[in-house]
């Protein structure tokens, strides 16, 4: 093929890539600012020791589960919202809209009730006992952060779902200020506040996840471009088969992201079993890794939302060729990123801790993490696109499929200590998120090559 004729092709995705960041960059921000609510966490407290670190390391493994389950379920909303949207149809978007408000806040509360009741699973797991002691109280405060987080998400949701993403992002990155603020006073006890280390991380969380849920409802009730959705009304209110909609397509995303996240938080579990400070290095790669992740995390959600208003003006070779787009910036960047976990894979982990075998065993992992960059950022891109196109049941199998019969397996074996130990764990990671992207894409590249074919036949 002729430079010239490979150089139009390629623009046809690349000229994508303004709009695309333009509505990714604040997810991307929005995105980075929860997992800096980590990070400032793991940054403050690891100056307390590697047993306080690898204590966050496992209450927030128990709080990612739950928060994957929320964040799925509200992650429903995102499409229909940008399917309305893009019909024009502001009475539909707004049914999702308050139907969405009212599902997510009864899943805070359950997620809360739910990480309460299963505390004493942490004494069964083969932990080691000192970190399971600091971890216990630091889940019960973080726990009750659930219910504001999720109702946050639903007004993040619909507002990313009509494009309009940096109103989250400004409440998120204000309340990382808060958040930081009250860490720093209250971990330390500093000025009139008492020293409650690991519980003023929690307490931290908190109030800055409150202030966040109060400041995203303000500035979004208060703009022009969303007051007809904010006419809440008793006699659209309620409607069984809008929840059913809802439902239908936020489960099998919670179970999507539940099947992801629980083979990360598994990681935790089987590097707790190797000791402290194997537990201490795979919270810091972990913490590490997941900023990157949510880079490509803002990008899966512009592919959502550009897939389904799309979908609702019938463009189905638009479609694609956006989508496609979306797979092709992400891999660009991810590579980005795997250069720079590789070249600074010493270093980064200093930023942690002092301790030099907890580093040690952090830049071999890191190692690893820079090779799944590229299919973890993918297989995350190309489910938004699936989700922008409503495809959330088949999904669900191949993420199954691919994190628990073939990446799990792995990490359980080759994760022992007299195996590979926690590299052998993070080659687990590295199998299931590989084998996710592949069949992730197959399955995009079906649907949305029949749609262009019914189309055409139609027509």
């Amino acid at each position: 093929m002729q430079p010239k004729k490979i150089g139009l092709q390629l623009s046809a995705y690349t000229k994508e890539f303004n709009r695309n960041l333009n509505i990714a960059f604040p997810v991307m921000l929005g995105q980075l600012g929860h997992v800096m609510v980590g990070l400032v966490d793991n940054l403050m407290i690891g100056r307390l020791g590697a047993a306080p670190l690898a204590a966050v390391s496992l209450g927030n493994a128990m709080v990612f589960i739950a928060l994957s389950l929320g964040i799925g379920f509200s992650f429903a909303i995102t499409p229909l919202i940008a399917e309305a949207d893009g019909a024009k149809d502001i009475e539909k978007g707004r049914s999702y809209f308050h139907h969405g408000v009212v599902l997510c806040t009864l899943n805070g509360v359950f997620l809360f009730l739910a990480l309460l009741l299963a505390k004493p699973i942490l004494h069964y797991m083969d932990q080691p006992p000192e970190v399971v002691a600091l971890a216990i109280p630091y889940l019960e405060i973080v726990a009750f952060s659930m219910i504001p987080l999720m109702i946050f998400q639903a007004f993040k949701q619909f507002a990313d779902g009509l494009s309009q993403t940096k109103y989250a992002m400004y409440a998120t990155l204000i309340a990382n200020v808060v958040n930081v603020v009250f860490n720093y006073l209250l971990i330390y006890g500093i000025w009139i506040f008492p020293r409650l280390e690991l519980e003023g991380a929690a307490i931290g969380t908190l109030i800055a996840r409150f202030f966040m849920l109060w400041f995203v409802w303000e500035i979004l009730r208060r703009k022009k471009k969303f007051a007809e959705y904010f006419k809440w009304s008793r006699k659209e209110f309620l409607k069984p088969d809008i929840f059913k909609r809802l439902l239908a397509l936020g489960f099998p995303t919670a179970l999507q992201m539940l099947f992801e996240i629980a083979i990360f938080t598994a990681t935790v579990f089987l590097a707790g079993t190797l000791g402290t400070n194997p537990q201490a290095a795979n919270q810091i790669a972990l913490n590490l890794a997941s900023m990157t992740f949510m880079i490509a995390v803002g990008l899966g959600v512009t592919a959502t939302i550009r897939v389904g208003n799309q979908k609702g003006l019938r463009k189905f070779k638009d479609l694609r060729r956006i989508a496609f787009s979306t797979f092709l910036l992400v891999f660009l960047i991810e590579a980005v990123f795997a250069v720079g976990f590789i070249l600074l894979k010493d270093w980064l982990p200093t930023f942690y801790i002092d301790n030099t075998e907890v580093i040690l065993l952090a830049a071999q992992l890191l190692v690893i993490a820079a090779l799944f960059q590229l299919s973890d950022g993918l297989q995350v891109v190309i489910l938004g696109a699936l989700r922008g196109l409503q495809d959330v049941k088949i999904p669900t199998l191949i993420c199954f499929i691919a994190y628990w019969l073939i990446g799990f397996p792995v990490s359980w074996y080759y994760g022992k200590a007299e195996q590979l130990g926690s590299m052998g764990i993070w080659l687990g990671l590295l199998a299931g998120l590989t084998a996710s992207a592949l069949m992730l894409y197959l399955r995009f590249n079906f649907l949305s090559k029949r749609l262009i074919e019914k189309k055409a036949v139609l027509a």
